[in-house]
C-alpha cells in the first residue's frame, strides 16, 4: 500500500517558495498531499518551510545556472513546476526614461530567463508524466502604469515565452496566471507599506490556482478573476 501511494504522489517544483505566493502554494499543496521541492534566495526563511511542511529545499538563485541544473537533478519526477519567484527591479521604481539598462538586464535574467532555463531543465521529468507549468505573470505585462515598464516588460516577455512554449509542448500545460495585487512584500517595496497593506493576503488567490491545476483547462492565459 505504501509502495502504491508513494508511486501515485504527485510532485511540485516552487520557485520563490520562502515567502508570499510560493509559500502559500507550498503550504496548500503540501496540505493536499503533494511532494514538494522548494527553492528561494532567502536560505533561512526557506529551510524553516520546508521542515514545516516535511518538503525537500534547496535555496540558490534561479539565475544561476549551476542552481537550475541542482533542481533538475534533484526532481526526476515531476508533475507542476510553479516560476512564482521573480524580482521587481529599483525601488522606488523608476520611469523608463530614467531605468538603468543593467538592472533592467539583471530583471530580465531573473524574471524570464530563469524561468524559460528551469522549464527547459525540466520539460523530460514533466513530459514523462504529462505535467504542467504555471508561470506567474502580472497585470503590468498587459497594462502601461508608471514607474512599471521594467518589470512590466518582463512580464510581457514571460507571457509570450509561455504562449509559445504551450504551443511547443502538446504533452505538457502551460498556463500563465496574473494573480492580481497581494500583500507581500515586493508589492510593499513597490508601492509603500500602507498601500500594499490593503491589498489581499497571498493566500486568498490559492484557491483558484489549485482549481486551474485541477481542472486542467487548455494553455492559456488567466486573471485571478476568471479563475473564480
Amino acid at each position: 500500500m505504501l509502495i502504491s501511494s508513494v508511486k501515485h504522489m504527485k510532485h511540485a517544483l516552487i520557485t520563490g517558495a520562502s515567502r508570499g505566493l510560493g509559500l502559500a502554494l507550498a503550504k496548500a499543496l503540501a496540505g493536499d498531499g503533494w511532494s514538494l521541492l522548494l527553492t528561494a534566495r532567502g536560505e533561512e526563511d526557506l529551510m524553516s518551510a520546508a521542515f514545516d511542511l516535511g518538503a525537500l529545499a534547496i535555496p540558490g538563485d534561479v539565475a544561476d545556472p549551476a542552481h537550475v541544473a541542482r533542481l533538475a537533478e534533484s526532481a526526476p519526477e515531476l508533475d507542476l513546476l510553479i516560476n512564482n519567484a521573480s524580482g521587481l527591479g529599483p525601488a522606488p521604481l523608476p520611469r523608463l526614461a530614467d531605468y538603468p539598462p543593467d538592472a533592467l538586464r539583471a530583471l530580465f535574467e531573473t524574471n524570464v530567463i530563469a524561468p524559460l532555463a528551469l522549464a527547459q531543465a525540466t520539460l523530460p521529468a514533466l513530459r514523462k508524466r504529462r505535467g504542467a507549468i504555471l508561470n506567474i505573470t502580472s497585470d503590468a505585462a498587459v497594462e502601461a502604469y508608471e514607474g512599471w515598464g521594467g518589470y512590466g516588460a518582463t512580464k510581457a516577455a514571460l507571457d509570450q515565452m509561455s504562449n509559445v512554449l504551450a504551443a511547443e509542448e502538446p504533452d505538457v500545460a502551460v498556463w500563465w496566471v496574473d494573480p492580481g495585487e497581494m500583500r507581500t512584500r515586493m508589492l510593499a517595496d513597490a508601492v509603500g507599506p500602507e498601500e500594499a497593506a490593503a491589498a489581499p493576503p497571498p493566500e486568498s488567490v490559492v484557491p483558484a490556482l489549485l482549481h486551474l491545476v485541477g481542472a486542467r483547462p487548455a494553455p492559456g492565459r488567466f486573471t485571478r478573476g476568471e479563475l473564480e
